[in-house]
């Protein structure tokens, strides 16, 4: 199976939704995309959005955390929706949750960026 990456960008925030699977195959096109998108944009917020994302692997881990460090470096947040159980498993056991906050959906999520009107 293959990765889709759906990206879309409101007030400041840049909302990523990924569907498939996040594994070394597909890591470096998620990477070089959001990288260019966070630029590109000039969102200081990132919901990443796994609620279809059925697999990820230690790759994927590596891409979050990128992302992570270059939206924290600019003074942003960094949050995650709707990772179904396994997922959310990985992330639990990388520690990851220690650092970005996990919400049900992605209007929680933007709820929890204070960027809902």
């Amino acid at each position: 199976m293959n990765l889709q990456v759906n990206m879309e960008h409101d007030r400041g925030v840049l909302i990523v939704r990924l569907t498939g699977e996040l594994d070394h195959h597909t890591a470096d096109v998620v990477r070089m995309q959001m990288d260019e998108a966070i630029q590109k944009q000039q969102c200081k917020h990132l919901v990443l959005s796994l609620q279809d994302l059925q697999f990820m692997d230690s790759s994927g881990l590596g891409v979050i955390l990128g992302r992570y460090k270059l939206i924290h470096h600019k003074g942003g947040k960094m949050v995650i929706s709707g990772a179904n159980p396994a997922v959310h498993r990985l992330l639990d056991m990388s520690g990851l949750f220690k650092i970005m906050p996990v919400f049900d959906n992605e209007g929680s999520a933007l709820s929890g960026l204070e960027v809902v009107s």
